[in-house]
C-alpha cells in the first residue's frame, strides 16, 4: 500500500513539474520569441497590415476588402458574396468570409454575373469612354473564394480610370498613372497573378485630391 501511495505521488510530482515547465516553454517563451521576432521583421503584417492616409490616420487593412457602396468618385473592388452579413465589426460592412459554392452551370451564378455585367457598364459610361462588353474582366463581375479579396486585376482597375477622374475631376492621365504605381506584379516573378490593391489605391487617390 505505502509502496503505492509513494508511487503515485512520484507520478503525479512528475506529471505537475512536466506541466509547469511545459507551461512556461510553450506558453510564455515561445509566445514571446515569435511574437518579438515578427514585430522585429515583419512589424506591418503583425500588426494586421494597417493602411494609413497622408495623415497618418489608419484607414482600414490591405489584407481585407472593404466596400464602397454605390459612390463612384472611388474605384470598386470584387463583388462580395460572402456567407452571411457580419454582425460583429460593420465598420467596413463586410461579409462573413466564404465562397458561394455554385456551379458554373449554376442560373443564379449565370444571372449574378450577367446583372453585374450590366451594372459595370452602366457605372463605367462616361463621356468619351465606354467599356467594351467582351472585355469586362472576371473580377469584374465575380467574387473570390473568401468573398473579401482586397485586389483586383490591372484590367477591371483600367477599365474603372475614366469614371474615376471623371468623377474627382481629375485626368484620366493622372488616374492612370496612380493605376500604374499601385499595380503588383507576380510573387517572386512567377507566382499568382499582378493586382492592384483596392484600399492602397483609394487612400492615395484620396490623397492626390487634397
Amino acid at each position: 500500500m505505502n509502496n503505492s501511495v509513494g508511487n503515485t505521488a512520484r507520478l503525479l510530482g512528475a506529471g505537475l513539474r512536466a506541466l509547469l515547465v511545459l507551461t512556461v516553454l510553450c506558453g510564455v517563451l515561445y509566445p514571446l520569441a515569435v511574437t518579438g521576432i515578427a514585430q522585429a521583421a515583419f512589424n506591418n503584417k503583425a500588426n494586421g497590415s494597417e493602411v494609413e492616409d497622408a495623415s497618418g490616420k489608419v484607414v482600414g487593412s490591405s489584407l481585407i476588402g472593404q466596400s464602397y457602396g454605390d459612390d463612384l468618385r472611388w474605384f470598386q473592388g470584387r463583388p462580395a458574396a460572402g456567407l452571411a452579413e457580419n454582425t460583429v465589426n460593420t465598420r467596413y460592412e463586410l461579409q462573413v468570409s466564404g465562397a458561394t459554392n455554385k456551379a458554373a452551370d449554376s442560373p443564379e451564378l449565370l444571372k449574378s454575373v450577367q446583372e453585374a455585367k450590366a451594372k459595370v457598364l452602366l457605372d463605367n459610361t462616361v463621356p468619351g469612354y465606354a467599356p467594351r462588353l467582351d472585355r469586362i474582366p472576371a473580377d469584374a463581375v465575380t467574387s473570390s473564394g473568401s468573398g473579401l479579396d482586397p485586389d483586383i486585376s490591372p484590367a477591371y482597375a483600367e477599365l474603372q480610370t475614366a469614371r474615376v477622374a471623371q468623377r474627382n475631376g481629375l485626368s484620366v492621365e493622372e488616374v492612370a498613372k496612380l493605376v500604374k504605381a499601385h499595380t503588383e506584379g507576380r510573387a517572386l516573378g512567377f507566382m499568382g497573378e499582378p493586382r492592384v490593391n483596392v484600399l492602397e489605391l483609394n487612400t492615395a487617390l484620396r490623397d492626390l485630391k487634397r
